[in-house]
């Protein structure tokens, strides 16, 4: 699969809302549809895109095929899932499904973190399901499990970036 992957414009900063809720894991087995509107009800999911570019920690790439995007990772300082402290960024990503196992997503994920890196931050956090098969991506890329995120369904990680991380 042919794709780019640049820096997200302001333009499309309002794509991080239907990303997040592409983002909502739906476990094999569960019966109906989730509502959209977790992303908003939902304190913890508002604040991954809410007033994106307002803050000086927010970066964001998309994945780009045949001049649409199709998938994006972003990194907030915001009290988000995957929040560990006001001085690690911490990851949202997804693509659109017929996009997902194609390598797209793990390079959104190396680019952002050599960012990150570059930029001196000491570390890098998400969430996930523990059901979710992104943990192995996210193992391969360097985060390691640091506890229970914000319940006992899913994991806090944690990448170090630099060598005292």
């Amino acid at each position: 699969m042919d794709y780019a992957i640049r820096h997200i414009t302001q333009e499309e900063w309002p794509l991080l809302e239907d990303f997040l809720y592409e983002a909502i894991f739906v476990p094999e087995g569960f019966a109906g549809e989730v509502p959209r509107s977790v992303i908003h009800d939902d304190p913890k999911c508002r604040a991954a895109f809410e007033g994106f570019g307002s803050l000086p920690d927010d970066r964001g790439l998309v994945a780009v095929v045949d001049g649409a995007v199709v998938g994006a990772c972003w990194v907030r300082t915001t009290n988000e899932y995957g929040h560990m402290d006001d001085d690690t960024p911490s990851f949202s990503i997804s693509l659109y499904a017929p996009y997902r196992g194609h390598g797209v997503g793990g390079a959104m994920m190396r680019r952002m973190l050599d960012e990150l890196q570059r930029a001196g931050y000491a570390r890098a956090s998400l969430s996930v399901q523990k059901e979710n098969p992104a943990l192995r991506l996210y193992e391969r890329l360097g985060f390691r499990i640091v506890g229970d995120g914000a319940d006992k369904t899913e994991w806090l990680m944690v990448c170090g970036l630099l060598d005292d991380a």
